[in-house]
C-alpha cells in the first residue's frame, strides 16, 4: 500500500545547530533576548537620539536657547597699571633717543636734520590720526552699550521722557543707515501718540532694528555656509582653524558696523575677546554639548560623509559666534522681536536632510 506524501516525509520542527568554534549556548539564552555588554572602546553608553528629537530631521523642534552674550566689566588691574607705566617709560626713552638722533644729524649736515624732523612730524601726525580713529571706534562701541543700559532703565519708568530721549539717541546712532529711514519716519509720526515707555521702546526696536536684524541673520547664515563648505573640503585641520578664525573676525566686524558701532583695531580686539569669553564661559566652543550629542547620537556620518558632517558642526559653531556678536553689538536687547537661535540655521546648513525628512512625512 502506497502511503500519502505527508506520511512518507513527516514535517519536523526547526532546530538550531552550533559550529565547533562556537561556545555552547543554552536554550533559554537562545530563546530570550541576548545579554547586552558595554563596548570596550567607550567609557560610557552611547544614547541614540530619536527621530522626533533630532534637529536635522525636525528643524522646528525646540533647541535649548543660546545664552545671551554680555560685555565684560572693565576693571582696573595691576597688569594694566604696569603696562601703562612701562609704556610711559618707553615713550620717554624713545623721545630722548629721537632728540639725540636729530641733534647728531644736524651736526653732520643740516639737510639730514631737517629730513629727520620732517619724518618725525609725519610720524606724529599718523599716530594722532590712529589715536583719533581708535578713540572714535571705542566711543561708538561705548554709545551702543550706553543705549542698551539706558533702555533697561527707561522701560521701568512710568513717564516717557527717558524713553523718548533713548529713541532720539538710537535714531542718531542709526541715522546713516538707509534701512532705518522708514522706521524713523514712523517714529516721528507716532512721537506724541505713545506715552507708555515700554511700548515706545518696543516700537523703536521693531521699526529701527527689524531691518538690521534681517541683514544680521543673512550675515550669520552666509558665514556659516562658507565655513561649512570650506572645512568640508579642506585637507588640513590647521586650514579649518585658520578659516574659522578669519570668518569669525569678519562676521564680528560686519555685525558691529551693521548696528552703528564700527570699531577700530582696539575695539575689534575687545569685541573678539568678549565673544570668545562668552563662548568659553557658556561652554559653547563646540556649539554646545547637547547639540553635538544629538548630531553624533543620530549618526550623522551615516547620512553624510565624515568631512561634510564636520563641516556642518563648524558652520553651527560659526552661527553661535554670530549670535553672540549680535547680542554684543545690538543697541537694544531682544524684547519685542524674537532672538535668533541655532535652530534657525540648521535647516539651511543641511537642506538635503530636511527636504528628505519632509518628503518622507508627506
Amino acid at each position: 500500500m502506497i502511503k500519502p506524501p505527508s506520511e512518507q516525509h513527516p514535517r519536523r520542527t526547526p532546530a538550531a545547530f552550533a559550529f565547533e568554534d562556537d561556545a555552547p549556548r543554552s536554550t533559554t539564552t537562545t530563546e530570550t533576548q541576548p545579554q547586552s555588554r558595554k563596548p570596550a572602546s567607550f567609557s560610557g553608553e552611547v544614547v541614540l537620539t530619536s527621530d522626533e528629537d533630532d534637529p536635522f530631521l525636525n528643524p522646528d523642534k525646540d533647541i535649548p536657547p543660546v545664552p545671551v552674550a554680555l560685555p565684560r566689566k572693565r576693571r582696573t588691574s595691576f597688569a594694566k597699571i604696569a603696562l601703562g607705566a612701562f609704556g610711559l617709560l618707553f615713550s620717554l626713552a624713545f623721545g630722548l633717543w629721537t632728540d639725540s638722533l636729530i641733534r647728531n644729524l644736524f651736526t653732520r649736515a643740516d639737510w639730514l636734520g631737517y629730513t629727520a624732523l620732517a619724518a618725525l612730524g609725519i610720524g606724529i601726525l599718523a599716530v594722532i590720526a590712529i589715536v583719533v580713529r581708535e578713540t572714535a571706534g571705542m566711543m561708538r562701541l561705548a554709545a551702543v552699550q550706553t543705549i542698551k543700559t539706558e533702555a533697561e532703565a527707561a522701560i521701568l519708568e512710568t513717564k516717557p521722557a527717558k524713553a523718548r530721549a533713548l529713541v532720539k539717541s538710537l535714531e542718531h546712532l542709526l541715522a546713516a543707515k538707509p534701512e532705518t529711514a522708514r522706521g524713523r519716519a514712523t517714529l516721528k509720526a507716532a512721537e506724541t501718540d505713545i506715552i507708555d515707555a515700554p511700548h515706545l521702546v518696543a516700537l523703536a526696536e521693531r521699526e529701527l532694528l527689524a531691518p538690521l536684524d534681517r541683514q544680521a541673520r543673512g550675515l550669520i547664515l552666509n558665514a556659516s555656509k562658507r565655513v561649512s563648505i570650506v572645512t568640508a573640503v579642506s585637507p588640513r585641520a590647521i586650514v579649518d582653524l585658520l578659516y574659522v578664525l578669519y570668518e569669525a573676525s569678519r562676521l564680528i566686524r560686519a555685525m558691529a558696523e551693521l548696528y552703528g558701532g564700527r570699531p577700530g583695531t582696539l575695539g575689534m580686539i575687545r569685541l573678539m575677546r568678549d565673544v570668545l569669553a562668552h563662548l568659553a564661559v557658556t561652554g559653547s566652543i563646540a556649539v554646545g554639548d547637547s547639540l553635538v550629542q544629538q548630531v553624533l547620537g543620530h549618526g550623522l556620518a551615516s547620512k553624510l560623509s565624515a568631512r561634510l558632517g564636520e563641516g556642518v558642526i563648524n558652520g553651527l559653531m560659526t552661527a553661535r559666534i554670530g549670535i553672540a556678536a549680535m547680542d554684543l553689538c545690538r543697541p537694544l536687547a531682544f524684547r519685542a522681536l524674537k532672538r535668533p537661535g541655532i535652530g534657525d540655521f540648521i535647516g539651511d546648513l543641511t537642506p538635503s536632510m530636511t527636504q528628505k525628512s519632509n518628503g518622507g512625512q508627506g
